[in-house]
């Protein structure tokens, strides 16, 4: 058995190698914006910081990170989890394993280590990347990264990394990735500080700014390219 799981783990980081240099692909083939245009210089002026985005953009994440920022992200314990850890690792990316579900699951799926993990990396000046919403509830900022930024007294940075021409997986996030030779948008919103003092009325408004501003970004990114954002309803969807 631990035979058959070294050999899956072997593949799954295979198809990981394979996902990096097709990301690779699509860069090197496709018309890059950013928004604002000095993008990764702001970046590295905010200094550490948690980058958000959306779920349905996990397999993106390597395009929101300026080539010499360091960045750790943290990625599902999920076995397929292994494909884009390994994918990220090849875009010098940390990975961190563990969950940003709901709190009486974070044990189980390893919240509570992967926050603790998140937390050491930005003490240390790593910036970390994680979705803000949690899985099979699209859209809706999760208590878990408004966590983080207040106990590690860093900014979230919204964020969005768009393509014109994208492939939409029938998934719960309706998760994209970009196709060669198209248009790619990197965009980024201002940051929001978590005081680490805030009430739960307070720390409610912080996490509502923070879904306002990724909506935003997304509706304006795809306005951009003349395409819609094929999440666009998800969250109007649920709550429905």
């Amino acid at each position: 058995m631990l035979k058959a799981l070294g050999k899956q783990i072997v593949v799954l980081k295979g198809l990981g190698l394979i996902l990096a240099g097709y990301l690779r692909l699509v860069r090197f083939t496709s018309r890059v914006t950013y928004d604002p245009p000095d993008m990764p210089a702001r970046l590295h002026k905010i200094g550490p910081m948690v980058a958000a985005l959306w779920h349905g953009q996990h397999l993106m994440v390597p395009y929101a990170k300026p080539a010499d920022l360091p960045f750790a992200v943290l990625i599902s314990r999920h076995r397929d989890g292994e494909i884009n850890a390994s994918a990220c690792r090849n875009f010098g990316i940390i990975p961190t394993r563990g969950s940003g579900g709901r709190p009486d699951q974070s044990e189980r799926k390893g919240g509570a280590g992967g926050l603790r993990s998140l937390i050491r990396f930005l003490s240390d000046g790593i910036s970390v990347c994680m979705t803000a919403d949690v899985p099979k509830v699209a859209r809706v900022a999760g208590p878990g990264i408004i966590t983080l930024a207040r106990l590690s007294q860093k900014p979230i940075v919204p964020i969005a990394v768009i393509s014109k021409r994208h492939h939409i997986f029938a998934s719960w996030d309706r998760a994209t990735i970009g196709l060669p030779f198209s248009h790619l948008v990197i965009a980024m919103g201002e940051p929001i500080m978590v005081g680490r003092n805030l009430d739960d009325t307070q720390l409610e408004a912080v996490r509502h700014e923070l879904e306002t501003q990724l909506d935003l970004l997304h509706k304006q990114a795809y306005q951009r390219v003349g395409a819609v954002d094929p999440g666009f309803d998800l969250r109007t969807g649920q709550r429905s």
